[in-house]
């Protein structure tokens, strides 16, 4: 029993709207249709160690 995956926030390359993704959703703005998306920058501390 896999728990769902969360919606991903990403951000329009063109008008700069905030869209909200699901697994199996169309990547795509759902302002301007335009089909270039960021994913948003993570606030939490992320360190990995140097091999």
């Amino acid at each position: 029993m896999d728990p769902q995956p969360q919606p991903v926030s990403y951000l329009c390359g063109d008008c700069g709207a905030e869209t909200t993704l699901k697994t199996g959703d169309v990547i795509q703005c759902s302002h301007c249709f335009y089909r270039i998306l960021y994913k948003k920058r993570t606030r939490r501390v992320v360190q990995y160690e140097a091999r």
